[in-house]
């Protein structure tokens, strides 16, 4: 029995050997770690740092070499890390902050990377192009929407579908509608950015009337304004927050029929204003290659007031911006559906071909007075929708413009309505598609 203990201890000795002579030592990590900086064999570097720290050591150049190593494959999201913990460790290197800076910058993390660079030297932010406060983007957008079925629902007969008799029966049914839309984007502080839209809508529809035999038909506007205002802010070392007012005020044109007396019927255009507001707060933070993220949306749409909630993960498989892809998931209760449920998912993304970006999403569920892009998007028209698509391309023009053009197709749902007297006593579903075309362009300050 004791041989048998003796051949273990042996075995034991050995191998404890063995490992103390595999073990780097901080001379060794140093010499290798910076011949493969110099030699820029970046992913022997990446694979070499990890094994020095699985045996506990790490330093400071250590952190900046796998950094940078991190940085020259491309794989930012990666690379802002150890950059942070060589930053934490001496910030006196303006290579360093350089690095740092452009790491978050290329990882979409735009305002930790302004919080950063307002504590760098006056000669590094001027290297950077960085001022703490002032305008950062100017953009216009305008786009036409249209609805390719509008003549085959102009024509159709609803009244005779639903046995409409001696009933009131309406519709109102997109024609077109055109858009304009101005951005605003200024830093307010290092840690703070405030956006501002206005958009202008103009909507063209047409108003069915049957009514007692007589068959009526008068094109009506909608207009619309709306101003939107949005602060992010940066808090902590990984937290970001951004809260949204959305004000939504407009005007549309009523087309109904009425009595003058028993026998006489007459038809008369009045006008209705109308107001939508919303809250909304995001927050979310970064990880690595994934950022989480939560949404909630307080709003009063068409006289319906509900809350909203949203979650998401985006997952950046690159470790950078270059292709990324968000599952986002929504919730809603309110006065119209008083138990909180799912009601619609998305699934968006980015691609980007040398200096082109794609983006798209891919939107179903039940979007009813539906609000989308934390507060930005409101499906306030009169009927709902369960399908949503959007591709959009990015052009850079020059230096600091970027052109980009859109492709929306949206179902819609609507109702024809019948009345007695004025109460709604029977509907008639309709559907169409909505098909949208934007172009516009933003200026980089």
């Amino acid at each position: 029995m004791w041989k048998r203990y003796l051949i273990l201890n042996l075995i034991l000795i050995f191998a404890s050997g063995v490992f103390a002579q595999n073990k780097l030592n901080y001379t060794q990590i140093e010499t290798k770690s910076y011949a493969l900086y110099q030699a820029k064999n970046w992913k022997e570097l990446i694979r070499f740092s990890s094994k020095a720290r699985k045996q506990g050591v790490d330093f400071f150049y250590l952190q900046a070499r796998t950094g940078i190593a991190l940085y020259n494959l491309e794989k930012y999201r990666q690379a802002d890390k150890w950059f942070l913990k060589a930053y934490e460790a001496d910030q006196s290197f303006d290579w360093l902050q350089e690095y740092l800076y452009y790491s978050l910058f290329f990882s979409a993390r735009y305002t930790e990377a302004s919080k950063y660079a307002a504590l760098f030297p006056r000669a590094m932010q001027k290297k950077l192009n960085y001022s703490a406060s002032g305008v950062l983007r100017v953009s216009y957008e305008t786009g036409f929407s249209f609805n390719p079925d509008f003549e085959e629902l102009k024509n159709r007969q609803f009244k005779d579908e639903i046995n409409l008799g001696s009933d009131y029966g309406e519709g109102y049914f997109l024609k077109n509608y055109n858009f304009h839309s101005f951005t605003l984007s200024h830093r307010l502080s290092p840690k703070v950015v405030l956006n501002h839209n206005l958009t202008y809508i103009s909507v063209n529809r047409e108003t069915l009337v049957d009514w007692e035999g007589d068959h009526s038909n008068y094109p009506t506007k909608v207009h619309q304004y709306q101003y939107y205002i949005n602060p992010v802010l940066s808090l902590g070392k990984k937290l970001n927050v951004s809260s949204a007012l959305n004000i939504i005020f407009g005007n549309n044109e009523v087309y109904t029929g009425w009595k003058p007396s028993e026998t006489t019927k007459s038809y008369s255009l009045t006008k209705s204003n109308y107001s939508n507001i919303v809250f909304a707060t995001s927050v979310w933070s970064d990880f690595g290659n994934f950022s989480p993220g939560f949404e909630i949306d307080a709003a009063s749409v068409n006289s319906s007031r509900f809350i909203q909630l949203s979650s998401w993960l985006t997952l950046y498989p690159l470790s950078n911006t270059k292709f990324y892809f968000t599952p986002k998931v929504y919730f809603k209760s309110g006065t119209d559906d008083q138990t909180a449920g799912w009601t619609a998912f998305s699934f968006s993304g980015e691609a980007q071909l040398g200096s082109i970006h794609l983006t798209g999403e891919y939107l179903f569920g039940n979007m009813n007075n539906f609000i989308g892009a934390n507060g930005y998007i409101v499906n306030n028209f009169l009927g709902k929708s369960d399908h949503k698509l959007t591709a959009s391309l990015f052009f850079p023009i020059g230096k600091n413009h970027i052109l980009f053009m859109r492709y929306l197709n949206q179902n819609i749902n609507e109702d024809y309505r019948v009345y007695v007297n004025t109460e709604i006593s029977n509907t008639l579903e309709y559907n169409y598609t909505k098909q949208t075309l934007t172009i516009g362009i933003t200026w980089n300050l």
